[in-house]
Order: C-alpha cells, then structure tokens, then sequence
C-alpha cells in the first residue's frame, strides 16, 4: 500500500480543508494505517464483511473502502462524538459502500453482527484491545488483526502479570519490569486467541521508531484440536501461576 495514497485519502476523508496538510500524528498515523491495508488487502474479497473496532474516526475501516475496495464494513467507536466524525468521513467516499457506524463498546455482544470476515483493531487503549478479541472469538470472525496499544492496569492479564513478577523477584526498575510484564500480557493474549481456535501470528506492524506499540496479532479460525488443546494447556499453567 502506497503511503502517499493512504496520506491523501486520510485528508480528504478526515480533514477536507483546503491549503491544510496533514499534521505529525496524522503521518504517523498514515504509516500504521498503510502497514495494516497492506495486510487487510491480503485476505479475501473486497465484498466480504469488515469490522473496525474500536474504530475511533474508522481510518482503517473507510480506507478500506476507499483504497481497497471493501463495500461492506461495520464500525464500533463507543466515543459518539468520533462516530459522528466517521459519520461525516462516510460522506466523502468516492467509492459506493455499505458502511454501518455502531455507537457502542466493543465489549457488548450486541454491537457486533455474526461471523464477520474480517475484524481490525489499530491501537485500541488498554483493555479494549483485550475486548476486542474476545469480541471477535465471541463473533466467531474469519480473521482478526489488532494491534493493541497501551499495557495499563486496565488489562485484564495485568494484575496477574504484576503479580507473577513480585512472585519471581523481578527489579522494579521500569524498563526491566515493564518488558517482562508487556511480554506475559502478550503471551495470555496469543494462548487465548490459540486455545479458542485461531491460528495466531505475532509480528512487527511498522518499525519501533513509527510506534513502541507495534506488534500485530494475525489469527485465522482454523479450529486445529489439537492445537486448541496444547494452547488451553499452557494458558491454563499460565492462569494457575495467578494463585501461587
């Protein structure tokens, strides 16, 4: 995916003034938004169902449409004032598309619609990333790719992750600290979505340098049992270690 293409899509979308350019968070976010169309252009037809969660503004979700060519895509943003500002993105398309804006939080069922194609996360904060795959798991989509964002104490995983590291004798030096607990909150993460029945990949988004926060989890429902089980097995070890 062309950067320059999703630059000037993200403007006139979301900005569509004259003699304004996009701002430094804006680039920053186009480079996050090209990586993940990139890896959105690579499963399935455009005509399939696409769900940006926890959407925010829905770049991903109307680039889709704009720059990929999707014609279906289903947006959760439980903020209603940037659901109104997808709602007035939706407007500039240069692409007809069935686009559906739910005003809601990913963590309620009822703001999902059944078996989505395809289910996209770009930085959600904290837990909703967290909800976001169990929402899709719960939705029984095709395909996920998040990318989480902050590791707050809102994770679900995090006092338990907290917990294992005073277990363990780990320094509270923050940098020492913060990598083991960010590595068991991501290691919950990917055994959850394995045990469920997706095939799950975790991979570099972007550079580090463009964001800390830019790992992606790739799962395709394959629902392997014998995977399934190995994956329910460690998770179970992992969850244990909460008691001890």
């Amino acid at each position: 995916m062309e950067l320059a293409a999703v630059e000037a899509a993200l403007h006139r979308l979301f900005i569509a003034a004259a003699g304004t350019s996009l701002r430094r968070e804006d680039l920053k976010k186009a480079r996050e938004t090209a990586a993940l169309l990139e890896r959105l252009g690579r499963f399935g037809r455009p005509e399939r169902l696409l769900v940006d969660a926890a959407a925010g503004k829905a770049y991903v979700g109307l680039l889709a449409v704009e720059l990929l060519g999707f014609s279906r895509v289903h947006v959760i943003e439980r903020d209603p004032r940037r659901a109104e500002l997808c709602r007035q993105a939706i407007a500039r398309l240069g692409k007809p598309a069935d686009v559906r804006v739910v005003a809601g939080d990913v963590a309620d069922r009822a703001a999902w619609p059944d078996e989505p194609d395809v289910v996209v996360g770009l930085h959600a904060c904290g837990g909703a990333s967290d909800a976001i795959l169990d929402g899709a798991v719960a939705a029984r989509a095709r395909v996920i790719l998040v990318v989480p964002c902050c590791y707050a104490a809102a994770v679900p995983f995090s006092a338990a992750a907290e917990a294992r590291a005073d277990a363990l004798g780990v320094p509270r030096h923050a940098e020492v600290r913060r990598r083991f607990v960010m590595s068991l909150i991501d290691g919950e993460r990917t055994l959850r979505l394995e045990a469920a029945g997706w095939e799950t990949t975790v991979e570099a988004l972007v550079p580090p340098t463009v964001t800390p926060h830019n790992l992606l989890w790739r799962a395709r429902r394959m629902g392997e049992p014998v995977r399934m089980r190995a994956a329910a097995e460690q998770l179970a070890r992992l969850h244990a270690a909460e008691s001890r």
